[in-house]
């Protein structure tokens, strides 16, 4: 039962949240978009969900994090999915990307994004 890396991505997991510094965001709400890396050691043999990382379960668990309780910085909503992600079993480690299309930003953008990374110790 020899186990190789493999790396899974889930992007565009979208969800409203209410988070941002600014009342009006705190109050009224906005999309996130979240984009996820996660390395896993799997026994591709043994054809078997539970020797992987459900992506299905992660989905719902970031979905969690963004309507969850509001913080103030999508730094610190990228830290709590990623801290989040690490615990589930067959992660190694985790990419996270939160976008935040929506931010309140006076000139033409196309989004704004913030990336943690964390590895199980």
């Amino acid at each position: 039962m020899a186990t190789e890396p493999v790396w899974i991505s889930l992007t565009g997991v979208t969800a409203t949240g209410f988070h941002g510094v600014l009342e009006d965001e705190r109050a009224t709400g906005q999309q996130f978009v979240v984009d996820l890396r996660i390395e896993s050691e799997v026994d591709l043999a043994a054809d078997d969900l539970a020797g992987t990382v459900n992506y299905a379960e992660v989905a719902d668990r970031v979905v969690a994090q963004i309507t969850g309780g509001p913080v103030q910085l999508i730094e610190t909503l990228a830290g709590r999915i990623a801290d989040d992600v690490c615990q589930l079993s067959n992660v190694r480690t985790v990419e996270v990307v939160v976008h935040k299309p929506q931010a309140p930003i006076a000139v033409p953008f196309t989004d704004v994004a913030v990336t943690v990374i964390r590895s199980q110790s």
